[in-house]
């Protein structure tokens, strides 16, 4: 396997050196604009605030966020932990080539002292942009760029990513490319989305090189499969890496409880994740949307009539959600409890899930986690109530597939559910929209405002009306922005960021275009931000026909919109 570095210039470099570039997420505090608050005082201001997780059909505005002679008495500190850019390999294949810009993220505890300040505008761009990067494909494919963005709300971020590009030799004139981006939304800790970001790519890699085989009569060329092959190694992989992830690690902790590797192996199935990974070949133009959970993808694209267009690629898997709801009720029949309060068994809001044991057995061999050490039992919580026929929880995929064009200017968005409780599907694209007038995707791409497009917005200081082509039942089991706005109203917007999933995440925040509470809703400290919003991790792909081909094959990283410019190389250590 040859390994293609993700690189800042076109200087070539060892593919068996591990460079990486490191992000450096400590932010400094201000202290010109410390306020006397303490933390009791802002904890009883922000108690006395309706809270938008249990609050969905209210506006924001509405949440009487103080306000004091127009001062806000919000601010916070917060520490992250270090991120690296880093080339990682896939699993070996006969004939594949692949590279990765997953981030490695160094999840560790910070001190729980939190200093209370207001952030100024810099600060909050600077928040808004520590996470983000931004990538220039230039490889000929099909797809011209892709930007990614993240901003927490616990601490540490319990969101996580990984994107790859695969080379398979399909013809013997040409090599398709294989792209992976995946969005990973944790719950009760990190260890699940974490193990997703690492391995998930990997496991569906591994179930499609099985139905890719090599031709019989050119061993060097791949045998192209059905479409249902392809969707069943998808959930392959999914289940493969499940079950990995619960039966096998429990099995193994459950044997030999005092092996400290079996109990650092397990976490990944005591806490839970929802995971979305899209695979886009550029030989048959084929994007494959693959589910478990409730974070969601969406195509941008424009029609024949010059309208933008949005095509929700996924459902939301929630126990919202009638077609879930009918599902797990015929797997568990006379349980009248199994959907509870629009929750499985009253405790956990998505329907499918990796990880989260508790929802899928009783005992392994005889054995359950009461049979722990005690020391060993806190990381581990007890079964919900009404535990009666387990498994309630599958991480089994749904799988949306859709025809792309690149020569006309589709794009893709995908994000963890916390993005999609802010803002519609309808507003997300159209924000796209408003962001491609003012920025090109690449040196040799116009914008929008150019001549080279036929159309313009009526109003710059207005979303675009965006037509919804979303198959209804997409549509019904997608749970509306908390934001309970008319559709057809046309909202205002801030374009400040060069790279598009920041730019999505800041007017997420602003509801409607709000400097002001996007410098709240930033600056309000882990864990109390948790009631406002959630952790944010949103990726944008562009795919078009432009650009320059690089003979390397290497992406470039897009320097101004990757962690606001300040991109420091250093290598991993």
């Amino acid at each position: 396997m040859t390994r293609i570095l993700v690189t800042r210039s076109n200087t070539l470099r060892s593919t068996k050196k591990l460079l990486t570039t490191t992000i450096n997420n400590s932010l400094k505090s201000n202290s010109n604009r410390c306020f006397s608050s303490s933390s009791t005082s802002l904890i009883k201001l922000l108690n006395s605030t309706k809270n938008l997780n249990k609050k969905k059909g209210k506006s924001m505005k509405e949440l009487n966020i103080a306000l004091a002679s127009g001062i806000l008495f919000v601010a916070s500190y917060i520490s992250l932990s270090s991120h690296y850019l880093s080339d990682s390999g896939l699993p070996s294949s006969n004939g594949l080539k692949s590279f990765s810009t997953t981030q490695s993220n160094n999840n560790s505890n910070t001190s729980n002292k939190q200093n209370l300040y207001l952030l100024n505008d810099d600060e909050i761009t600077k928040r808004l942009r520590n996470l983000e990067e931004s990538y220039y494909v230039n490889r000929g494919k099909g797809v011209i760029r892709y930007d990614i963005s993240q901003l927490p709300s616990n601490n540490p971020i319990e969101d996580d990513r990984s994107e790859s590009v695969i080379t398979v030799p399909i013809t013997s004139e040409e090599n398709a490319d294989f792209y992976f981006w995946g969005i990973y939304d944790g719950h009760s800790g990190y260890y699940t989305s974490l193990k997703l970001r690492d391995d998930l790519i990997n496991y569906v890699v591994n179930e499609l090189g099985s139905i890719y085989k090599p031709q019989p009569e050119n061993p060097q060329l791949r045998i192209i499969p059905t479409q249902e092959s392809i969707d069943l190694a998808i959930k392959q992989g999914f289940l493969k890496l499940d079950y990995d992830i619960v039966q096998k690690s429990l099995t193994k902790l459950l044997e030999n409880p005092n092996d400290k590797s079996n109990a650092i192996n397990a976490l990944p199935a005591a806490s839970g994740a929802c995971g979305l990974l899209t695979f886009y070949d550029s030989s048959s133009q084929i994007l494959k949307v693959a589910v478990t959970g409730d974070s969601r993808a969406l195509l941008g694209s424009l029609n024949e009539e010059n309208e933008w267009t949005v095509t929700s690629l996924s459902n939301d898997q929630t126990g919202d959600s009638k077609e879930e709801i009918e599902r797990i009720q015929s797997e568990h029949p006379n349980e009248p409890n199994v959907i509870k309060n629009g929750r499985v068994l009253g405790s956990l809001q998505p329907t499918r899930a990796f990880g989260d044991f508790r929802y899928k057995l009783k005992e392994i061999a005889g054995k359950s986690i009461d049979s722990l050490p005690e020391h060993l039992r806190i990381y581990f919580r007890q079964p919900p109530r009404n535990l009666l026929t387990p498994p309630y929880v599958t991480a089994e995929p749904e799988i949306t597939s859709i025809k792309i064009n690149p020569s006309k200017n589709d794009f893709l968005v995908i994000g963890s559910d916390g993005l999609y409780e802010l803002l519609s599907n309808e507003e997300i694209v159209g924000l796209v929209v408003k962001w491609l007038e003012k920025n090109k995707i690449n040196e040799s791409s116009p914008s929008l405002n150019s001549k080279s497009w036929k159309f313009f917005t009526k109003d710059d200081k207005k979303l675009p009306q965006i037509k919804d082509l979303s198959n209804p039942i997409h549509k019904e089991a997608q749970r509306p922005a908390f934001r309970n706005k008319k559709t057809n109203e046309s909202h205002e917007f801030l374009l400040e960021d060069s790279n598009v999933s920041t730019h999505l995440i800041r007017n997420a925040l602003s509801l409607g275009g709000s400097k002001d509470y996007v410098s709240t809703l930033v600056s309000i400290p882990s864990p109390t931000s948790r009631k406002y919003r959630d952790d944010l991790t949103v990726t944008v792909v562009f795919f078009g026909q432009d650009g320059f081909i690089k003979e390397d094959g290497k992406l470039e990283i897009n320097l101004d919109a990757t962690k606001g410019g300040n991109l420091n190389e250093k290598p991993k250590l």
